[in-house]
């Protein structure tokens, strides 16, 4: 008699562990599930095999939720090892119908949920071949939507696009508003009249829905690379009175400004977002990067100090710290913050590209290719992560390589400003090729005359040539509707040569005004003064040559002082 009021007793003891699970209190469920496991251990009678399968299951979990991703995955195994046999014994001994025996399957923890929770553990632990093999091994028909959208971005990640786009377009059968989902096929080069034939009944059958054909459109422009397009739907959009000060569209259309080159803009719109959810962390990276570019060091110390308080386990905060050390050339310590940046998110192109250039910059130009070329392979429409990788192989004088590859990206993205310019850049480096390149540049600035990148190009052509009247007329034409301090710095160096010299000082101060840390106008503000008083020159390149050697020893003592991070090297590389 005494027999079966142990098992009650033991059977309220599994129900007190589901209980607690199901009201969170894990740490308590991690605990007592460990407690009654060594006595199961002990004593293999104790319990039922169902009983066993739902206490490793809850043990797991509360594995998972402390971030014991690899103990949870070896308790995961052992509870599908004993509902595998826990299913043998109900089909050799089939069920009695007692009464007792019937809520408690109906409340055994799902064997799907399991293996969905294996895969999450292996994406953690970075081992996604795993991850796509316990999925793969659910029956298509028994995949819930989350384990298609998990399989979906799991075979993008590893190249195998066409399940990819199989298992996006089982998830918009299941769920026709999963916008995440049609983003991941539009990346796949699916045509948005095709992605928005699965929405159409649903935005016929909704009302306020009539948006999501416009939005589908928009994202497909992105995704084709048709900047231009892009930014006219979305305006469009955003200019709607439902969906102005929306913080995805706002990010959207500053990513593309910054796309198509117009930082003005771009940074503009990043405000904006930033002023409407002062928590957004989402395209924070390339923010950083656009105030680092402009001189606004200060701005982006500040940028990283918040956005470290938000979150330190995204991407961007360290992305927007390395941005600060890579301008204030600290390039190791750059090349570390990117690093880490790449272990919290290897999608992160801006990562990628931090650390490329802090590989470039510090002569390892080898393996900076490496890295350009991933964000390539991650951002195909974006013309940043190509001059990257073109830099780099004109830095190791590889300038067929670089020709080939301007040639691709002015193929691929069409002739515009930017591949104009960029195609320009290389033929400027061949004495061959430099009529050509004139060309290029003027092509570019016929279609945007402010474009910064080929203003400044010309303006190198124009030096080689001393056409420093052409040169000085295309400059101040660039800064009538704009202020850049390297456009100021250049028409100082133009105006020095023809003997401007007031005029160039002017032109000196406002470069250092808009950057202060800009070694250049610094050198010709110092130039100058040497040529005003020749008769100090001897004493004051005295005081230069200590100078500089003084600044020299600083920054590479910054480097050394970051010496430490470069030792981590196989913490570095690509996984």
């Amino acid at each position: 008699p005494s027999a079966p009021r142990l098992s009650a007793v033991i059977m309220s003891v599994v129900e007190h562990v589901r209980e607690m699970a199901a009201a969170g209190l894990h740490s308590n469920v991690r605990l007592l599930s460990g407690l009654l496991l060594t006595m199961s251990g002990n004593n293999p009678e104790l319990f039922s095999p169902s009983q066993k399968y739902q206490l490793l299951v809850y043990h797991a979990d509360s594995l998972f939720h402390d971030k014991e991703y690899r103990n949870a995955v070896s308790k995961y195994t052992m509870a599908l090892q004993q509902k595998k046999a826990l299913s043998k014994t109900s089909k050799v001994r089939p069920s009695t119908g007692n009464a007792a025996s019937t809520p408690q399957s109906q409340c055994l923890p799902s064997e799907i949920e399991v293996k969905y929770k294996m895969a999450e553990c292996y994406t953690m632990l970075k081992q996604d071949k795993d991850a796509i093999a316990i999925l793969d091994g659910i029956p298509s028909r028994q995949r819930t939507p989350k384990i298609n959208m998990m399989l979906a971005n799991l075979y993008k990640k590893a190249g195998q696009e066409r399940s990819s786009v199989t298992s996006y377009k089982e998830v918009l059968r299941q769920c026709p508003l999963a916008l995440d989902a049609i983003l991941g096929l539009l990346s796949l080069s699916v045509k948005g009249a095709e992605v928005a034939s699965m929405t159409i009944n649903i935005i016929q059958s909704i009302p306020n829905l009539d948006w999501l054909s416009v939005w589908i459109k928009a994202y497909a422009f992105v995704h084709t690379g048709d900047n231009t397009r892009a930014i006219n739907t979305i305006c469009s959009l955003e200019k709607k009175s439902l969906l102005r000060d929306n913080v995805d569209l706002l990010g959207s259309l500053a990513d593309l400004y910054f796309r198509a080159g117009d930082n003005k803009n771009s940074i503009l719109k990043f405000e904006q977002a930033q002023m409407l959810d002062p928590y957004l962390i989402k395209g924070m990276d390339v923010y950083g990067y656009l105030l680092a570019r402009e001189g606004r060091l200060e701005d982006v110390e500040n940028l990283g100090c918040r956005l470290f308080n938000i979150s330190d386990q995204h991407a961007e905060p360290w992305v927007v710290s390395g941005c600060h050390s890579f301008y204030s050339k600290r390039y190791s310590r750059a090349l570390y913050l990117g690093a880490k940046a790449i272990q919290l998110n290897s999608n992160s192109v801006q990562a990628l590209l931090l650390k490329g250039a802090a590989l470039r910059n510090m002569g390892r130009v080898q393996e900076a290719i490496i890295h350009f070329r991933e964000a390539i392979r991650l951002a195909p429409c974006r013309l940043d992560c190509y001059e990257g990788l073109i830099e780099c192989y004109l830095a190791s004088n590889s300038i067929r390589e670089a020709m080939v590859m301007a040639n691709n990206v002015y193929k691929t993205l069409g002739a515009n400003a930017q591949t104009l310019t960029l195609l320009a850049t290389v033929c400027l480096e061949d004495p061959v090729t430099q009529e050509k390149a004139k060309t290029l540049l003027d092509k570019a600035l016929t279609q945007r005359p402010d474009y910064i990148k080929a203003v400044v190009k010309k303006a190198e052509l124009l030096s080689r040539e001393q056409k420093y009247e052409d040169g000085i007329a295309l400059l101040r034409n660039a800064l009538a509707n704009q202020s850049d301090c390297v456009l100021h710095r250049i028409l100082g160096d133009f105006l020095l040569a023809v003997n401007e010299y007031q005029e160039a000082m002017d032109q000196y101060s406002i470069a250092l005004s808009l950057d202060p840390n800009d070694q250049k106008s610094l050198e010709g503000m110092q130039k100058m003064e040497k040529e005003e008083s020749p008769t100090d020159a001897t004493q004051e390149e005295d005081v230069d040559d200590m100078e500089g050697s003084g600044e020299e020893g600083d920054l590479e003592g910054s480097d050394s002082e970051a010496a430490q991070w470069a030792d981590q090297e196989q913490w570095f590389g690509m996984q």
